[in-house]
């Protein structure tokens, strides 16, 4: 039986939003503990965060900003969703974050099936979030899309099939996506769980290896570079 890992390895380069945008016109974004000129900004705030992604594509004459999957950053540290007093802080970033222009169309990467959606309102939260169901080889997994506009969820009904580039959401703004400069956050989950409309994009330190083996990399799949 093949892993999923295998499974994506094998798979055709494929893409998660706008497919107008070639590869060309992405760039690697390094949000985690260690990024000087981050560090050396500061930004606070979604506005302020949202110049520095803009500043930066403009620099690297780049449309779309990408990275983050294992990555440790400190942009959680606002709020208190990523805490519990007995555990770890909750830093580690699980899924992979495409960041670009509000309303940048979002993809179906391979065909599937809504399994569920939610608006997980709150600071640092998702915002309207969509998980997809696929099943290729006979292995069935899920994708995860947070901070979407309200727009992607109003009118989706669980159970409605999405075929391998069909549009079906949108990058929100700060005001509804959790409050963070506009991008999407993709992310591949082996076991759903019990879970609906939500599912850990950050984890801490303690549960990295599982989150490793259930949540695999996104670029297996998407395969930017």
């Amino acid at each position: 039986m093949k892993t999923l890992v295998s499974i994506l390895k094998a798979l055709p380069a494929t893409k998660v939003i706008d497919s107008s945008i070639n590869f060309s016109k992405y760039i690697p974004l390094d949000l985690s503990v260690t990024n000087k000129e981050l560090v050396k900004n500061k930004p606070v705030s979604a506005a302020e965060f949202e110049v520095f992604i803009s500043n930066y594509l403009e620099r690297n004459n780049a449309e779309i900003a990408f990275g983050g999957y294992i990555e440790g950053r400190n942009l959680y540290q606002r709020s208190s969703i990523f805490k519990d007093g007995s555990r770890p802080e909750r830093n580690i970033h699980i899924g992979l974050d495409l960041w670009g222009k509000v309303e940048t169309k979002i993809i179906a990467p391979l065909d599937g099936r809504i399994h569920s959606f939610k608006n997980n309102i709150g600071l640092g939260d998702y915002g309207p979030t969509i998980i997809m169901e696929h099943e290729v080889e006979n292995e069935k997994f899920y994708t995860l899309y947070g901070h979407l506009s309200l727009e992607s969820i109003e009118n989706l009904t669980v159970g409605d099939i999405f075929k391998k580039g069909e549009s079906f959401a949108t990058f929100g703004n700060s005001t509804v996506n959790g409050d963070y400069a506009p991008h999407l956050h993709f992310q591949i989950i082996n076991s759903i769980e019990n879970y609906n409309g939500d599912y850990p994009g950050v984890c801490n330190i303690n549960d990295l290896n599982f989150y490793i083996e259930n949540c695999p990399d996104p670029n297996l799949l998407l395969k930017i570079t």
